[in-house]
């Protein structure tokens, strides 16, 4: 396992099947079975309509930049190399948004409603994180 010098999510049972998608380099999301919401983060209730009835899917991994920030100063220091760095707030097709990285996109040319497509980032054995790139018309 190469040691990976930042933080890592904190696996637990509500998580636990996303963080085991990304894994195998799928966004698993719960939806609901009674009125079709998607959603993330993951609950043992719907937040729309209160059920408890749950399946997973698959996510497309495309979707668009909805906010972005650009940290041109590290808050913490396992990230001053990689400064400026874009994190951005991306909504999936399938309705839920992500907070994550975007990568190979010059920071002057990131920009809301940007579509965007899944890349991993195989950081341990255990872990891939899910981070985005542009798609290019």
């Amino acid at each position: 396992m190469k040691d990976y010098p930042k933080p890592l999510p904190d696996i637990n049972d509500d998580n636990k099947e996303f963080w085991s998608g990304c894994k195998a380099h799928e966004l698993r999301f719960q939806k609901c079975r009674d009125c079709g919401r998607v959603r993330w983060p993951p609950s043992m209730i719907c937040p729309a309509c209160h059920s408890r009835e749950t399946e997973l899917i698959v996510s497309s991994g495309k979707g668009t930049v909805y906010s972005f920030v650009i940290y041109h100063v590290a808050y913490h220091e396992r990230f001053r190399k990689e400064v400026p760095y874009i994190v951005a707030d991306v909504e999936l097709e399938e309705g839920p948004r992500l907070l994550t990285n975007i990568l190979d996109c010059p920071p002057e040319r990131i920009a809301c409603d940007m579509p965007v497509r899944v890349v991993w980032d195989d950081v341990t054995e255990d872990f891939s994180l899910p981070k985005f790139r542009p798609i290019l018309p």
